[in-house]
This record gives structure tokens, sequence and C-alpha cells, in this order.
């Protein structure tokens, strides 16, 4: 019989009960043991959903307090030598250090580097690896959690995240190689193995993600080393997960390692069934990623069965599973919860619990029972129904879309030329600070979002509360000595879905939540037909915040990118298609705030680098559209209207030069995490415009202080030229709290200023 199987489970809970657990544990609110009952209740929890909604095999070790790369580093001891004391005396404090830094008590601890976990807006934690690296089990979280899921009742396979991807995702802090360390790591792998095996596993899914990505002779190299020493050790059967592409010239390699099983992405890549039923033995089970893990539409069940029956009838069902694309990580829980949607929309949609009642769906029809039939005609009908609606297709953005001509994404003139108009117009001094949008959402601001919405508070009285906190923020900013303010965004819920809500062709969920890093989750709209913009959408309090001061105030949008690459986007158009539409409704805001005397706009993408296809060879086609979706949005403005831009977590070396092609005035980018390593990238290429390095990490609690932010501009300083360098944080403050982001702003004021004090005339 076809099993049903899933490689992963959102961790959060429905209703955010992990955040909760987790930031009380963090404020002191809860003890450990409160945390570890409420983590051990949710994984119960989410195995008996998976089995109630059709899974014959569920994951265990998929969850973790915070990140899944970091459980990773921590279980195998990968933990850099600052955190070891911590770690060894308290380890949970030890682990969220580690993620999030830690400052009290005297203690100072930066936070380890974050970053996107592959083209998701997941973000991991960057293990930090030197020559020399020793691995030593720490724990028995995987065992662990097996055993539970078994007491349990659950029929569960752990899952681990394999020993080359872990070493690939890694960085060295010493410039060693990190395949060095390949050996060492992988006795470690298989002691855990063989634990598993005497707990009573008989499979383990093993996750090797970077077999989706270009990889050299020396990458091969470290898979065939890696797997032929765990093959004579004691360990369960493997099952080689791969996701999020296609294995394409990786094939070889995979087909002779010795594992037992492979998953595959039939999603993103369906064409690539046949190369694999072709290569691997036919000993292997073989696991279909038949269901999209990564988006909330329903799926087309007779082209996915339609595959699932080619490789049924090579194969076989008893060497077969049918599964989710990915680990559900990345979708909402349950949409039977969503009761505000539009019933034709609900109609079109499936989460975590939805896509795996589709699995069983595939699995029972595959293996030819008749109780599925039922099931698939209503299938059918909700594919059909969203695919006839009117509201998906507007003829009007079509003509718009197909009048845009190649001048509509170019500004007027050269940026020599817009810098000398906008330094006449602004007159701000070398090193002009400014911050990224947000400033700290405090309980009273979300309370008053949430009375608001709920009608406990009138339009009226919203409006008074948010017009006190915009002009609070721009008297504090004003105080702080900051050159071009913000309006703080109170109004905002999130950068994404405030757009959202404004915009035609959008929906949104109440309990729709996933997980972006740690503790933050986010509630991504869904695009579900044509975009187009109705009424403008931040003037109102871009404008009153200028009304409030003689100093610059920034208009802020977050860019077309980010907002389809922040969704969940329809999958019945090409997404270049989807993004230029977003791009066009967000031009007519940009013109309306300067109309509206806003003279230097921020459009924020911080998703572009996320979207880069996997394979080198995709990524100019991305590029080209993502540039010009973001030129359409900002090209037609004056020349003396400065237009920002602002990138966080991102490698840019590889693309630096579609970033130029941008032609953003001043970009600001996340650089103190990692040093101002990521400046590499503009020794290589000099970046003719503006640059904001962020010089301190917004992510964590800590406070640097002004010599550690100086000390970061002297570093960008000898890469940039001092006339192009602007300070600010390396992202916005909304998660922060008021008493920290003043003491960091009072630090980075006063930083700039000792640059200014050093810097020739």
């Amino acid at each position: 019989m076809t099993q049903a199987i899933n490689l992963g489970f959102p961790r959060i809970g429905i209703r955010r009960e992990l955040k909760q657990a987790v930031e009380a544990y963090w404020r002191g609110d809860a003890d450990a043991s409160a945390l570890q009952m409420q983590a051990k209740a949710l994984r119960h929890r989410h195995w008996q959903l998976q089995h109630a909604a059709g899974a014959d095999i569920v994951p265990c070790n998929d969850f973790s307090l915070y990140d899944h790369v970091l459980d990773t580093a921590f279980l195998f001891d990968a933990i850099p030598q600052r955190y070891c004391a911590l770690a060894d005396a308290d380890p949970l404090q030890g682990y969220f250090a580690m993620a999030r830094g830690l400052q009290q008590d005297g203690v100072d601890l930066p936070a380890l580097e974050m970053t996107k976990w592959f083209d998701t807006n997941y973000h991991y934690l960057v293990p930090e690896l030197e020559a020399g690296q020793a691995f030593r089990l720490r724990g028995d979280k995987p065992v662990a959690e097996f055993l539970e899921a078994r007491d349990a009742g659950a029929r569960a396979r752990p899952v681990l995240l394999g020993p080359v991807s872990f070493l690939l995702l890694s960085k060295s802090i010493d410039g060693s190689d990190r395949l060095d360390l390949l050996p060492a790591l992988v006795a470690a792998y298989a002691e855990l193995l063989g634990r598993l095996a005497d707990a009573g596993a008989d499979w383990v899914q093993i996750d090797e993600p970077c077999l989706v990505l270009d990889q050299d002779g020396d990458d091969h190299a470290a898979y065939r080393d890696a797997y032929a020493a765990l093959a004579d050790v004691k360990r369960p059967k493997l099952l080689l997960a791969t996701y999020f592409g296609a294995i394409g010239d990786n094939l070889a390699l995979v087909a002779s390692l010795p594992v037992d099983g492979l998953h595959v992405d039939l999603v993103r890549v369906p064409q690539q069934l046949d190369e694999v039923l072709a290569a691997i033995p036919a000993t292997w089970t073989l696991s279909l990623g038949l269901v999209d893990g990564r988006n909330v539409w329903r799926t087309d069940l007779d082209r996915a069965l339609a595959l699932a029956r080619r490789a049924h009838a090579a194969r076989g069902g008893e060497r077969l599973q049918v599964a989710p694309s990915c680990s559900l990580l990345h979708a909402p829980i349950d949409a039977t919860l969503e009761h505000q949607l539009p019933a034709d929309v609900l109609r079109w949609l499936a989460f975590a619990r939805q896509k795996i009642e589709e699995l069983r769906i595939l699995a029972d029809a595959l293996d030819g029972m008749v109780s599925a039939q039922g099931s698939l005609e209503v299938a059918r009908e909700r594919i059909a129904s969203r695919r006839a609606s009117k509201k998906v297709h507007r003829d009007d953005v079509a003509a718009r879309l197909a009048s845009v001509e190649g001048a509509d994404s170019a500004r007027p003139s050269p940026y020599t030329v817009r810098r000398t108009q906008q330094r006449a117009r602004f007159k701000l001094p070398a090193y002009p600070t400014t911050t990224i949008g947000s400033f700290p959402q405090t309980r009273e601001v979300r309370e008053a979002r949430a009375a608001f919405r709920s009608g406990k508070r009138s339009q009226a009285e919203y409006d008074a509360f948010l017009a006190a906190e915009t002009e609070a923020c721009v008297r504090a900013q004003e105080a702080l000595d900051i050159d071009v303010l913000v309006h703080g965004e109170f109004e905002r819920n999130d950068m994404v879905e405030y757009f959202g809500e404004q915009l035609d062709g959008f929906a949104f969920t109440k309990n729709g939540w996933v997980q972006s890093y740690g503790s933050r989750c986010v509630k991504p709209p869904i695009i579900y037909g044509d975009v187009a913009r109705p009424a403008p959408m931040t003037v109102r309090w871009s404008q009153y915040a200028q009304s409030l001061t003689p100093r610059p105030m920034k208009g802020m949008l977050t860019g077309p990118v980010t907002v389809l690459q922040w969704s969940f986007v329809r999958d019945d158009q090409p997404r270049e298609r989807t993004c230029r539409q977003i791009a066009l409704a967000l031009r007519d805001e940009v013109l309306d705030l300067e109309a509206a005397g806003i003279g230097i706009i921020q459009i924020d993408e911080p998703a572009l680098r996320e979207g880069l296809p996997l394979r080198r060879a995709d990524w100019k086609a991305y590029l080209d559209w993502a540039v010009d979706s973001f030129r359409i949005t900002q090209s037609g403005v004056r020349d003396d209207t400065q237009i920002h831009t602002h990138m966080c977590y991102s490698e840019f070396n590889d693309i630096i030069e579609a970033v130029a092609a941008m032609d953003a005035d001043v970009i600001s980018i996340e650089t103190s995490r990692s040093r101002m390593e990521l400046l590499d990238a503009f020794v290589r290429f000099r970046y003719p415009n503006g640059i904001g390095p962020g010089v301190y990490d917004i992510h964590s609690p800590r406070v640097p202080d002004q010599g550690e932010m100086t000390e970061l501009l002297h570093k960008a300083r000898d890469v940039l030229e001092a006339g192009q360098i602007w300070v600010n944080p390396d992202c916005g403050l909304k998660t922060r709290g008021w008493k920290e982001t003043r003491a960091a702003l009072v630090a980075m004021v006063a930083a700039a200023k000792a640059l200014r004090s050093d810097t020739p005339a």
C-alpha cells in the first residue's frame, strides 16, 4: 500500500503558542520547565493532527524552540567558544544566546549571523566553524523526541539535517575549508544514528537540501565520503530528502550513494520524475513531493495523480510514498479556522492539515480505493471554480501592464546629476543618520490596533492615538538629533500585510501564521487575483509627520519583489507578471507621496536576494524582471526626490551588479552581525551610489556602545567613499523596546558625529 508521509510540520502552534511560551521565558515570566511543557504539548498535538488528517508516518525532531540549523549545531557541540561557559552552565540560556545574543550581569554576547533558508522567508542561524573543530553529541534531542512520539502512539520518523548540507550552510571564521571537518562530524552522526537504531527507529529522514544547488567536485566527494562512512555503521534506513528544486546534474551522485530511499520535489520540478525513476536503484523507496509545502493553494490532484501513477507503474506501491514537496514549516496550520475569508477564496486554499488530507486522497486513489473518487471530484470542482472566477482576472490591469514601455523603468537623469540636486535640496551633513522605518510597536500600540479592529475604539479615537504616537516619535528623533526622520509606522501591522490590505487582489487570514525566525511570525497575504491600488495608502501619515518637523521625513513603502516574496502568490500565472502588477500599483503611491511634499522615499526590498533562483543558470532571467519591477516603482519621480531602498540578510557578492542596476539613490543593508563582511562585495564592484551599512543588530536585545559602532563605520570607510556612507541600524525597530532603542540610537548618532569630526572637509 502507498504511504502518505510528511517531512516536517509548523512548530509555532495554531495560535502562536510557542511564540508566547518562548517570549514568556525570555521575559522571566516563565521558567524552563514551563517552556518545555508547552513545547511537548505542541508536539503531541501536532502528531495527533497529522495522523488524524491521514498521514501514515509523521516527522519527529522537526520541532525547534528557535531554529533547526541552530539545533543541529548545538546537538553536535558546534558552539563557538564565547558561548561555551554559558551553554555548559545553562544549556537553554546558552542556546538562546547563540540565537539572539545576551547582555546582562556583565555578560555581553552578540548573536550568530542569520540568513535566509534557501529561497524562503525563513531565517536560519549560521553556525560558526574553524579548523580543527571537534564534534560530539550534546544531549539527545532526536532520540528523546522519537521516544516521546512512540510513547504518544505516533508512528514517527526522525528528521536530521544531513552532515554535508550542515557544513555547506555554515561559515568558517578562520578561512579554513569547512569540508575538512567532515570526518569528525560524520563520526558524531554515526553515533547518533546508532542511538536511534537502539531506540527502535527503522527509518531516518536525512535532509540534504544543498543537493538542489550547483555543486562542484569537492562537494560531490564530500557526499560520497560522508555516506560511505555511514554505510557500515549500525543505523536505521536512510531516506535522503531533497527539496526546493531539481537534483539535476547531481542525480548521478545521488543515485550512487549508499542510502535506502530518496525524496524529490515534483511541485517545483515535475519534469525530473522520469530521470529519477531511471537513475535510482530499484530497491530504494521513492518519496514523491506532490503537494506544495510552500504555498496555500489546493493541489490539482489529477495532475499530481498522473505523476504518481507513472511512478507506481515503474516501481509498484510497496516502495512508494506520497509527500509534500518540502516540510510544511512554510505553511499555516489549518484553513478551517478561517471564518472571515470570502467563501470562494477559502475553498481554493489548503493549509498544512488540508495538504496532508490531499496526500491521503492521492495515496488511496493510487491504491484504487473507491472512497477516493468522491474526494477527487470535490477537488476538481474547486480547481475549476478558481480558474473561472471573475475575481481573478481584470481587463484594466492587463491593459495597463501591456502598455508599460522601457522608458517607464528609467529615472530621467543619472545618479551623478540627481545627487547634486538632492544635496542642494536637503543639505545633510557628512555621514547622515537615519533609521530603517519602524519604531517600537509597544503593547499600547498593539492593544489600540486590536481595540480599533474589534470595534471597541472608534476611527476618530484611533486616529488621535496614532497622531500622538507619531508626534512623540518625531520629537524623540529630533531629540536624538537624527538627520532624516521616519514617522514610526504605528498604523502598520506588518510591512507587507499593511499594503496588501489596501490593494485589490489580496486576501487575509486570521490564523495563517508562519514562522519567519525564532518567535517572529507573520501572516502572509494571499494574492489570488490581479493587483491594483484603489486609493493612496501611506500619504496621510507621512504628510502629517512631515508637517511636524523641518527635517526631511522619509515616506516608507515595501517594494514589489518583497510584497511578492512575502505573500502566498497565485500559481496560475508567472510570478514576473504578478510582480509587475504590484510595481505599477506602488508607482502610483510613490508619485502621490512626491506630490504631497515627501522628498525622500524608501522602497524596501529585503527579499530581492531571497527570490534568486537556486541555480545560477536561472539568475539572469529573475534579476532582469525583479530589477525592472523596482525601477518601474521609482522611475517616475523628479531628480531631486531621493529614493532609498533597504535589504537585509542578503549575500550581495553574486548580485551586486543587479543591486546597482536598481539605481536607488541610497541603499541600506544589514552588516552588523557579519561585522561588515558583506561589504566585501563593494570592494570588487565599486558601487556608485549612497550606502548605509547597518551598524547595530536590531534582532538582538543587546545595545552596542559608541565604540563598537565607530569601529564598524571605520571598516565601512576602508571600503567606501566617505561621501557615500549613511549611518543607520540594520533593520526596522518594530520589535525592540523604547529603552534599548534610545540607548542604541544615542550611540549611533554619537558614532556618526565622531566620524564627521575626523573626516577632512
